[in-house]
């Protein structure tokens, strides 16, 4: 692997924020809607088939798409990608308004979720382009830190507009919201030459998304997105079998999101000043994460459930910029949007894979046992990632 994918531009930081209020866009477009879907559904008298299938196509549509559009972004360059990822997602919102059908609304998420399959990799892969490799961990800590931010904001302001004006309400302040980034991103965001590539066969591409330097961070994404998943899906549950009411829970998730939020830009400072090394932070990272979901089964209440937020907020925070950082310190720059896309692929699944497994669980055992199932997983892949570390060739920032 070679390293220095960050390649600075000398044009400070100011092109970077359109890019991490892409991040926001993506965030904020899946959770507004995906928290009001269940108001949507019973108004339409739909099956909780048709509810899950709602939920789904969205991170569907991200999980079939994200590495086709990284690859493409390594191609004909990350920014117009970026920004026909911005204008596509601004069309699926807006046709939905205009066509003013609501038995349309999973194809308007597919749209949706297609469009954030193209800019959401083509983005992180121009933080990493922008950002001389000294600076990963802040940029990508920022990234994740806006993103964080839709994640928190999504369900409040969603319902708020879904209570105003419905389902129309909400996505046209989607659709000025990506347009408006849009614009922002093709003012402020400078043309990133497109590197030469070095030929690649299958195989090679093959060993190089198998090898452990590509493996080890994509899985503690994974993990990081897993346990975040499953704090906002399950904690709500834990919190009504304790009496707690949907004001409290809510509040709740959002400290979760908030901490994470908070905790990421701090991590990715640690990491560039040589503070905090990529595989013992990421290790850390997942046994607070872990810790956090068993804290959620031991202690009762809401004691319980905000040390819970706290703590797994915490770890997913650490987590996510030193993992981005450690892919792009060791991806080949010309293959930096296919290295994003590929990642975020594995951040998808452990979205999915998180809810599931404790479903499953859940199901056939107790809720309990669901939770501490994927606590003792994520412990499992802590020590995995910190005890299989072998040095790289190259030196890195971090690493």
């Amino acid at each position: 692997m070679t390293s220095g994918a960050g390649v600075g531009t000398g044009l400070g930081r100011r092109p970077l924020f359109p890019l991490y209020a892409a991040g926001f866009v993506t965030a904020f477009g899946a959770h507004s809607i995906a928290a009001s879907l269940a108001g949507f559904t019973g108004q339409e008298h739909a099956s909780l088939l048709t509810l899950g299938l709602l939920l789904a196509v969205y991170d569907g549509a991200e999980v079939l798409l994200k590495p086709v559009f990284g690859t493409l972004s390594d191609r004909i360059g990350a920014r117009p990608v970026l920004l026909g990822g911005l204008a596509a997602f601004t069309l699926a919102s807006a046709l939905f308004v205009l066509v003013d059908n609501p038995g349309l609304l999973g194809i308007a998420r597919f749209g949706q979720g297609a469009a954030a399959a193209a800019f959401s990799p083509a983005a992180a892969a121009m933080v990493a382009r922008l950002t001389p490799a000294t600076g990963h961990g802040r940029a990508f800590g920022s990234y994740g830190a806006w993103k964080g931010l839709g994640y928190t904001l999504g369900p409040l302001l969603g319902g708020v507009l879904v209570a105003i004006g419905g389902y129309p309400v909400l996505f046209t302040a989607l659709a000025v919201l990506a347009a408006g980034v849009a614009v922002w991103a093709a003012i402020v965001v400078p043309t990133v030459e497109v590197l030469p590539k070095t030929r690649q066969t299958v195989v090679d591409l093959a060993r190089r998304l198998t090898s452990a330097a590509f493996l080890r961070p994509t899985a503690a994404l994974a993990g990081a997105t897993a346990a975040l998943a499953v704090g906002v899906g399950f904690l709500p549950a834990l919190g009504s079998r304790h009496g707690l009411g949907p004001l409290a829970t809510g509040a709740i998730v959002s400290l979760l999101a908030a901490t994470a939020a908070l905790v990421q830009p701090r991590a990715g400072r640690a990491r560039d000043a040589g503070r905090l090394r990529d595989h013992s932070g990421m290790g850390a990272g997942l046994l607070l994460t872990a810790l956090g979901i068993a804290v959620a089964t031991i202690l009762p209440g809401i004691a319980g459930l905000v040390c819970a937020a706290v703590i797994i907020g915490a770890g997913t925070g650490l987590i996510t910029p030193l993992g981005f950082a450690h892919l792009a310190a060791t991806s080949p720059p010309d293959r930096l949007g296919q290295t994003m896309g590929a990642a975020e692929l594995g951040r998808e699944l452990g979205d999915a894979g998180g809810p599931l497994l404790v479903g499953i669980t859940a199901t056939a055992a107790t809720l309990d046992t669901g939770l501490l199932t994927l606590a003792a997983l994520l412990t499992a892949l802590a020590l995995t990632t910190t005890l299989t570390q072998r040095r790289t060739t190259t030196p890195t920032v971090g690493t």
